[in-house]
């Protein structure tokens, strides 16, 4: 089995070297891709043994996610599992999800619901009683794919959403792909920022455009037309 984890990272020097050292030793496959860092993250990453792609602009945490997946997709992936590069996500839970995709999984999520402030939470609550998702973690980037899974995600459509969190939730489960979430331990990010809640700014628009895919997007459509409209 083709297993290949994919991290995002911009401007994450200070811990980029230990997550991949750690995936490296335990002779995982690593592909960084370093969204237009102004420090050394994409020098650290391959020195430390993962394979790097580097845009040559900034692109956004969920489109360097997607040009990582292309990447693996192209090289066979039978799994893509996706890392934060802030060390937040342990490496010990990869088997786990791994167990859970073998068990019939075509989407595993490494659920802590522990984690997050209080308007995080309601913020939760609401986006699920809009969209009826049935997941509790929907931020969680920590994720295994599968290659049906890894087949959607490389497409087009899934070019035009935001984040890794609502929208593709929402378009896996409309595809009729089993979803699953099981518990980890994540730790609190000790450096730099998060890619989504930065500013205030930055978190009315990810509610105002959750919510709004929330609502357009809550209704299942037919698996295999979905499909074929994305093979075109």
């Amino acid at each position: 089995m083709k297993v290949y984890i994919v991290i995002p990272a911009m401007n994450e020097e200070t811990s980029i070297g230990r997550v991949i050292s750690s995936l490296v030793e335990k002779n995982y496959n690593v592909i960084v891709v370093d969204d237009f860092s102004t420090d050394k993250t994409a020098g650290i990453a391959r020195t430390c043994g993962a394979t790097v792609l580097c845009n040559i602009k900034n692109l956004g945490a969920w489109r360097s996610t997607q040009a990582g997946i292309r990447y693996a997709h192209k090289l066979d992936a039978d799994v893509v599992i996706t890392m934060d590069a802030d060390g937040q996500h342990n490496d010990t839970d990869l088997q786990t999800m791994i167990d859970a995709y073998a068990k019939g999984a075509d989407v595993v999520i490494g659920s802590c619901t522990s984690r997050g402030s209080a308007g995080r939470h309601v913020a939760w609550r609401l986006f699920k009683l809009l969209n009826g998702l049935k997941v509790n973690d929907i931020t969680s980037g920590f994720r295994l794919y599968n290659r049906e899974a890894i087949h959607v995600l490389v497409s087009r459509q899934a070019t035009m959403l935001e984040y890794q969190c609502v929208g593709i939730l929402l378009m896996l489960r409309n595809l009729r792909l089993k979803i699953v979430e099981v518990p980890v331990k994540m730790h609190e990010r000790t450096d730099g920022i998060s890619r989504i809640f930065y500013s205030w700014g930055s978190v009315f628009y990810y509610l105002a455009y959750s919510g709004l895919l929330s609502v357009s997007k809550a209704f299942p459509v037919k698996k295999y037309a979905y499909l074929n409209k994305i093979k075109h």
